[in-house]
């Protein structure tokens, strides 16, 4: 009797571990989903995210009545940076820099007359005083001793129109704190030129080819026309492509010029025009052209043995207010824009659209190809300009007398440009 109450005992005993080690089984089972479900619910949270911040870099909305353009293109861009990890050099604001300028016109004799504003007698020196700041990410100062120790027994080719002029100017006063280029070579026109520095053994250059494609040119050095440009959309112009396979780094871009009136060849046939009033041919507009060169110019690229190294910058925006150049535009704004506080113009949004439809097909052949997508970061710096400074003293009195003519598509040195060469050393070093 006493045998079998024990037995009774240990049995209730072993029941009783049973159901605790089940309850708990089922608890951490519970607890277990619960996380899951939290961890499932943490995961969209992060994904939602990057999407917000997708949606933050979309370019701003066209102010004009054209047709829209489709801006899928740059949401697909940002969205590649964002996956791999990086920041997006290119979004971001203006920000406040009390160091200001790491040149002047005093310590750099490289300034082109035109862009030389502090010369020239701009009073206002708050544009100095601003660096670009990417949204997510710090963007180091431009160093010119690790530049030139990365372009030691290299070359670093500038191709395009006056704003590549501009763009080497501001990289030649940068690189002067530390070693002096020597100019030793330019054309007959100073438009194409090159610099030796002869410590790290490297060349810099900038050639001049304003369409990328061969073109007939009738225009003397102020702009003035004395018949229409001829230009043909299925030959690129032998001043670059002929050097090509001698260059380590490209920068390369398109720009205002495709906004001339301009006459269209293909197999040495005319195909048609862009503004050509009086002239018995089809108008096909400046974005047939701009596409068809800019699509030649990435093939030769991508298909050259030379795997240089190439930037493809996108256009640069102006600032002209109430007018053009010609028409009494002018710029005296003191002070950057916050982002999406301006609206690119129509065709800036145009020419960027067809830059990053074309820079996409050609980066499925070429890794060796960088978007260099400089436009929305320079749309917000209206106040970067020369305006009335592109020309000496134009207020004083001998001057007065003369029409004074706006300045607002270059960039005063130093100024806004020299944040281009900060991203480009920072894209160089990773």
């Amino acid at each position: 009797m006493k045998t079998f109450n024990n037995n009774n005992v240990i049995k209730k005993q072993f029941s009783l571990v049973f159901v605790k080690f089940a309850v708990c089984f089922l608890l951490l089972g519970l607890a277990y989903r619960l996380f899951l479900s939290n961890f499932e619910q943490f995961s969209q949270i992060e994904v939602n995210d990057i999407a917000l911040v997708s949606d933050n870099t979309l370019p701003p909305q066209i102010t004009v009545n054209e047709p829209p353009v489709a801006g899928d293109l740059s949401d697909k861009v940002v969205n590649q940076t964002l996956q791999n990890g990086t920041c997006d050099l290119f979004i971001g604001n203006w920000v406040r820099d009390p160091s200001g300028p790491v040149y002047t016109n005093t310590t750099c004799n490289t300034i082109e007359f035109h862009q030389n504003c502090m010369k020239n007698g701009r009073p206002d020196t708050e544009y100095l005083y601003w660096r670009w700041n990417p949204r997510d990410c710090e963007l180091p100062r431009f160093n010119p001793k690790k530049f030139l120790n990365l372009m030691r027994n290299k070359s670093f080719t500038f191709i395009g129109d006056s704003i590549m002029r501009n763009h080497v100017q501001s990289l030649l006063c940068i690189l002067s704190q530390e070693e002096q280029g020597d100019e030793v070579y330019h054309d007959k026109q100073y438009k194409s030129r090159r610099w030796y520095f002869p410590i790290h053994d490297f060349n810099l250059s900038v050639i001049w080819s304003p369409f990328l494609a061969k073109a007939t040119v009738f225009e003397d050095d102020n702009g003035v026309s004395t018949d229409i440009t001829k230009l043909h959309l299925d030959k690129l112009d032998d001043v670059w492509t002929q050097q090509f396979d001698s260059f380590d780094y490209v920068v390369i871009a398109g720009g205002k010029w495709y906004l001339k009136s301009t006459i269209y060849y293909e197999n040495d046939t005319i195909v048609g025009c862009h503004y050509c009033p009086g002239k018995n041919i089809t108008q096909v507009g400046f974005e047939y052209a701009y596409r068809k060169a800019l699509n030649i110019t990435m093939k030769f690229i991508t298909s050259s043995k030379n795997k240089a190294y190439t930037f493809f910058r996108t256009t640069t925006p102006d600032h002209f207010e109430n007018g053009e150049w010609n028409t009494e535009g002018y710029c005296n704004r003191t002070g950057p824009f916050k982002e999406g506080e301006v609206d690119i113009g129509y065709v800036d949004e145009v020419m960027r659209t067809i830059e990053l439809e074309e820079f996409e097909r050609a980066s499925e052949f070429g890794l060796n190809i960088k978007l260099f997508d400089t436009t929305l970061l320079s749309l917000m710096r209206p106040d970067g300009h020369p305006g009335v400074y592109r020309q000496y003293q134009p207020f004083a009195k001998e001057n007065k007398n003369k029409k004074v003519q706006n300045d607002c598509l270059h960039w005063c040195l130093p100024g806004p440009i020299d944040s281009w060469n900060h991203i480009m050393l920072e894209m160089l070093s990773h």
